[in-house]
């Protein structure tokens, strides 16, 4: 564990291989150039994959001048609050705290804590878009595949946090707030700086990649968030394969094993395991001419990182006879919404469900 010494002026709090992307990003548009000008707490999630690309996002941010703590903030029962007792000084001497996840309970939970004047929300993908229409219309934060109320036993003991937290998220006179994103935002609360997420770094850094014939995949866990039928999502798989004679997979962080392990079987696709988000796998490359993709968040920041390069991305928007049983009312215009919001992407034919 990396001590945080002093009272550093920015905090980060991140659980996932794309915040601390973003948080990158945001750092490189704030020249920030001393290390003890930011300090990244990686709130590490329990999923392996994820551990792992946090590792190394963790060592590219220590390469940038970052102080990174790690926390094993789920380890065992007594672990978030141990984690939160810990970091409660620092939270109230920082004068900016940027965050990755803002329907996380636990960032809700450190946000109770936060007294700085600066409050930055950085990209978290496609959440990014529910977030910023629901703090506008003064909704609860519930992510977009979430089905029901949300009126369980947890939720009620919760709701204080997440009502406090949810002011925090709100400018005022003493606070600002910047929303830092490459996703479009049609809605936000009067008084927060939108700021666009142009991948700058990650061009900066990587690249230009070397690209084959080929064409690559996007995996998704629309499947493994019950969104998406199984049965549906490797026809789909199957038929852009064939279509436009894709060679690998790149899988996403939390998609299932036995699924992945089928797909292979089914489709021929070489499965891949980034190591990294995959917006620095393509940029290093090598990457296939077209990268094909269902809804989601790479439609929109994959054309800006590989800007300039001969690399097209396109996107097939998920059929409402794929969707599952006990998917969320509001899956099929939120992923309709998420591809006719993209721009620069080739929009294929929708594959009927089969």
């Amino acid at each position: 564990m990396t001590p945080l010494s002093g009272a550093p002026s920015t905090l980060a709090f991140v659980e996932s291989p794309v915040q601390l992307l973003n948080v990158l990003e945001w750092v490189h548009t704030q020249a920030v150039t001393e290390p003890y000008d930011l300090t990244i707490v990686v709130l590490s999630p329990r999923d392996p994959m994820s551990r792992g690309q946090l590792r190394r996002m963790a060592e590219l941010a220590r390469g940038e001048g970052c102080a990174v703590r790690w926390e094993d903030a789920r380890e065992g029962a007594g672990a978030p609050l141990r984690t939160v007792a810990g970091l409660a000084p620092a939270l109230r001497r920082a004068r900016t705290v940027v965050i990755g996840d803002p329907f996380s309970r636990y960032v809700q939970l450190l946000l109770t804590l936060v007294k700085a004047p600066n409050l930055v929300v950085v990209d978290d993908g496609t959440a990014t878009m529910e977030f910023a229409g629901q703090l506008a219309r003064g909704e609860r934060l519930v992510r977009w595949h979430r089905r029901g109320t949300g009126g369980g036993a947890r939720e009620l003991l919760l709701a204080p946090v997440t009502t406090s937290a949810r002011r925090r998220l709100a400018p005022g006179p003493r606070r600002t707030v910047e929303l830092f994103t490459a996703m479009p935002v049609t809605e936000a609360l009067p008084g927060i700086t939108v700021t666009a997420n142009e991948l700058a770094w990650t061009r900066a850094r990587f690249g230009p990649p070397r690209i084959t014939r080929t064409a690559d995949m996007v995996g998704t866990s629309l499947v493994e968030t019950g969104v998406v039928d199984l049965e549906h999502y490797i026809g789909a798989v199957r038929s852009l394969t064939l279509d436009h004679g894709a060679t690998r997979y790149f899988a996403h962080r939390r998609e299932n094993t036995d699924k992945l392990h089928r797909l292979a079987r089914e489709t021929g696709l070489e499965i891949v395991r980034p190591d990294l988000p995959l917006e620095l796998i393509a940029r290093r490359g090598p990457i296939g001419r077209t990268i094909l993709s269902f809804p989601s968040t790479v439609v929109h920041t994959l054309p800006r990182a590989l800007v300039g390069t001969d690399v097209k991305v396109a996107v097939c928007d998920v059929d409402p006879g794929w969707l599952a049983a006990d998917a969320s009312p509001r899956a099929r215009g939120f992923l309709a919404g998420v591809t006719g919001t993209a721009r620069d992407v080739r929009k294929l034919r929708v594959l009927p469900a089969t």
